[in-house]
């Protein structure tokens, strides 16, 4: 009689020790489930806000010709953002180019550091360049500002006339107006601007 005794004891005991094991297990399991939902989701979320992203900068450059290029932790916009002659005043036609940056810049980087860019032609001396493309980049801060980029730090660094894209090229002369530009940095941009231009850093 004790040995059936013994015996349905330890199967008991073996049930009850396998109760915790089974529920430890089916916690465990649970668990990676929900780990892996979750990275499911959030890469679905980031592969969706890449090809947003990747829609919206296409559509800069096909509607305003601009040059978009991969920075280390950032984007640079070369936007058609030019200006006349010794002049630093913001050219009515580039409203709608500076309309689109803004809504881009909100959307995809509500809070990130945003510099503008001001230079010169050649033409005058460097001391007055280096003023003339401060005033430049300070009007269009001004006006991104204006256009509801508040939550951003933006800031405004004038380079007068060093790096031209057309060197020498001053006044009426072709390519002058490309020297007395704007250009933007969005810093802090992460990875995805690089990914949505088609590179990986």
């Amino acid at each position: 009689m004790s040995k059936p005794s013994s015996a349905r004891f330890g199967l008991a005991l073996l049930a009850c020790l396998a109760i915790p094991a089974c529920a430890t297990k089916h916690y465990v399991n649970d668990q990676v489930a929900v780990e892996r939902d979750a990275r499911v989701a959030g890469d679905n979320a980031l592969a969706t806000r890449i090809e947003s992203l990747r829609a919206d900068l296409d559509s800069l450059r096909t509607l305003y010709g601009a040059r978009i290029v991969a920075l280390e932790n950032g984007l640079l916009f070369a936007m058609p953002v030019t200006f006349g002659y010794d002049d630093a005043n913001i050219r009515p036609q580039t409203q709608p180019a500076l309309q689109r940056f803004v809504a881009v810049a909100r959307k995809y980087y509500p809070t990130s550091t945003i510099t503008v860019e001001g230079f010169a032609d050649p033409a005058g001396s460097r001391a007055y360049n280096q003023e003339l493309s401060q005033r430049r980049a300070e009007n269009v801060r001004n006006q991104l500002v204006a256009m509801g980029l508040r939550e951003n730090p933006v800031r405004a660094v004038g380079y007068g006339e060093n790096r031209q894209v057309y060197p020498g090229a001053t006044r009426d002369e072709p390519g002058a107006q490309a020297n007395r530009r704007v250009v933007f940095v969005i810093e802090n941009a992460g990875h995805e601007g690089a990914v949505a231009l088609g590179r990986t850093m």
